[in-house]
């Protein structure tokens, strides 16, 4: 019986980073990648859900704090884990997030293998 890999969405305008991104997550998860919030949400509005999102805090069209709230308030992605990855290293904006409903914030340039263990922590503490 064939493994069935988890999702994970990338929600990133920048695309070295998604390529980066899929290229080190592609062996182990179906990674769906998009380039904004509300592209990311017109997916998962589709009926598609992930198992984890990762997403930029800076994006065009809709920003990660937006794009935090729409999640947390919407009734089927509300419990998926989700980690912003930022250029800014303010913990202004890392407050922002966390209390909007993040579970983890990253700073950009971040090594793959430590975004890598923060997703399967998540993906740990929330499994049913």
């Amino acid at each position: 019986m064939p493994i069935i890999k988890k999702t994970l969405l990338i929600v990133d305008d920048e695309p070295s980073i998604c390529l980066i991104l899929e290229h080190y997550f592609g062996a182990d998860y179906k990674v769906v990648v998009k380039s904004n919030g509300l592209e990311a949400m017109q997916w998962l509005e589709q009926g598609n859900s992930p198992d984890a999102i990762v997403a930029d805090y800076d994006m065009p069209v809709m920003d990660g704090p937006d794009f935090i709230k729409q999640i947390r308030a919407s009734s089927r992605h509300r419990d998926v884990g989700l980690i912003i990855l930022s250029g800014k290293e303010s913990t202004s904006n890392k407050i922002l997030c966390l209390r909007l409903g993040a579970d983890d914030y990253l700073v950009k340039p971040f090594n793959p293998e430590e975004l890598s263990l923060r997703i399967q922590n998540l993906l740990n503490r929330i499994r049913v």
